[in-house]
């Protein structure tokens, strides 16, 4: 039998560390998938974790396991699968050092991923964004941070790690003002600021102060906000502005849910998909697509262009050329 523990221990060092450079949150989701998987197999098995073999992680453990995380942990399907891509990839690297083992390996392999029902996007108009953007308390130190890190949020689309990672010198406010993030994927892009954004920002910075590497938006005591604490404040705000705004309230609003809207305004402006890709960071046109299935003002469009029922079909007769001639006389 093969022990699972320095295999594991390689799969994380090796692949993904020293090979493909995986990104701390790719660590940290691959670490809580094992961490559940193997609590989960000393239940089943008796064994513990450090006494596991490869062999003892079959196809029907892990199938038993994404059933526990939907039904005992109430995981969705998204979160299931993101564990079976884990568990994937730790098998595919096994492939390559227990070639004894490939029908159970295969086994595993093959469990497929599951089909889910993808939900229209979820997105502000634009009295939605104005309400929640005038409700930070301007006469504080925080209102004033909020405020700066929402106007950035709803002009630029950022991903919340991308905004809690922001440092003081990612923001350019000279002519052709931008922003500078570094995305998913290790992806460097840079966002153009308008002229509200750039105001907004400049007014922060110069109360900001303090070293140009120090975060752009930082905590009461001075270190990075971290994801949960702009969720928190975002949905602060959003409660607030559902007392000014009634649409708000059938919503939950997240910083997803700006970034959408920010894809949605560009959508509106006539800005074509593929530079709404580029702005947002997008690996390929099809994570786009999902806004042009939101916007309802691009279908009625192209149901305006259609010929009413019953209409006759026209065809195209060129003129007699004799006929053109002597009208061109």
């Amino acid at each position: 039998m093969t022990s699972l523990a320095p295999l594991l221990q390689s799969f994380f060092t090796e692949r993904l560390v020293a090979q493909r450079r995986v990104s701390p949150h790719t660590v940290t989701s691959y670490r809580d998938t094992f961490r559940l998987l193997l609590h989960f197999a000393e239940q089943r098995t008796g064994k513990a974790p450090c006494q596991l073999d490869l062999a003892d992680i079959d196809a029907g453990l892990v199938g038993a396991f994404l059933d526990h995380l939907e039904r005992q942990r109430h995981n969705g399907v998204r979160t299931r699968n993101a564990r079976l891509v884990a568990v994937h990839s730790l098998f595919r690297f096994a492939a390559l050092r227990e070639p004894a083992l490939v029908g159970h390996i295969q086994r595993v392999l093959s469990i497929p991923q599951k089909r889910f029902e993808r939900a229209i996007v979820s997105f502000l108009d634009r009295d939605e964004i104005d309400a929640v953007l005038a409700r930070p308390d301007l006469s504080t130190w925080i209102g004033r941070r909020d405020h700066a890190l929402l106007v950035l949020t709803v002009q630029t689309g950022l991903r919340v790690s991308e905004l809690t990672g922001l440092r003081c010198q990612d923001v350019n406010l000279t002519k052709g003002a931008y922003v500078f993030c570094r995305g998913k994927g290790r992806k460097q892009r840079c966002t153009p600021l308008t002229a509200q954004s750039v105001a907004v920002l400049r007014d922060w910075l110069d109360e900001r102060g303090g070293d140009l590497t120090a975060p752009l938006f930082p905590s009461r005591r001075g270190g990075s906000l971290s994801t949960d604490a702009v969720e928190r404040l975002v949905e602060k705000y959003a409660r607030a502005a559902s007392q000014f705004c009634p649409s708000l309230r059938g919503k939950t609003l997240t910083p997803h849910v700006l970034r959408h809207s920010t894809a949605m305004e560009l959508l509106a402006a006539g800005v074509d998909s593929s530079v709404i890709a580029l702005w947002l960071g997008h690996e390929s046109l099809q994570s786009t697509q999902v806004y042009l299935h939101a916007d309802m003002a691009v279908k009625q469009r192209a149901l305006e262009r259609l010929a009413p029922p019953g209409t006759p079909t026209g065809r195209y007769q060129p003129p007699d050329a004799l006929m053109a001639f002597l009208d061109g006389l």
